[in-house]
């Protein structure tokens, strides 16, 4: 949920930026963004030479809006996923990160999604089994531990 509001959020941004700058083919970079946002690239590949081209092209007013609006872009994926991601699960913050990242690299898009869910249910159930270990009883004369309550006299 996390990565995919991130990349909207994204696309929302620097697609304004793109309409704003007035740059032709808006409909075509923003779904290229999409695409990127989505694959954890960002959109700096699409962005950076938008900005390069208005500068070149000799706006130097729309250069810079369009600036502006690509450092957004490009830094708001760092402020908006986490907090996304962190609502939706209990789990640290690196955790999720390693999820989403290997997941990506050992399934490709669908690991994006898969990857934290896997390392969640991992996570929890390791959590769990480790904390719902019940107490032990050592026995005085063999030296042996049982389970509370579970010794027979």
């Amino acid at each position: 949920m996390g990565i995919v509001v991130t990349a909207f959020v994204q696309v929302l941004i620097a697609g304004a930026g793109l309409l704003i700058a007035s740059t032709p083919g808006t409909p075509l970079l923003c779904a290229a963004i999409l695409l990127l946002c989505l694959a954890q690239l960002g959109p700096g590949l699409i962005m950076v030479p938008a900005v390069i081209w208005e500068f070149s092209s000799g706006s130097t007013f729309s250069g810079c809006i369009l600036l502006v609006f690509a450092l957004v872009s490009m830094t708001i994926d760092n402020v908006v996923k986490p907090v996304l991601i962190k609502k939706g699960a209990d789990l640290p913050l690196p955790l999720i990160f390693l999820g989403v990242l290997g997941g990506m690299i050992g399934l490709g898009i669908m690991g994006i999604f898969l990857g934290p869910v896997i390392l969640a249910v991992t996570y929890t159930l390791l959590k769990e089994w480790v904390e719902d270990r019940p107490e032990r009883e050592v026995d005085a004369d063999s030296g042996v531990a049982y389970p509370t309550g579970a010794k027979v006299a």
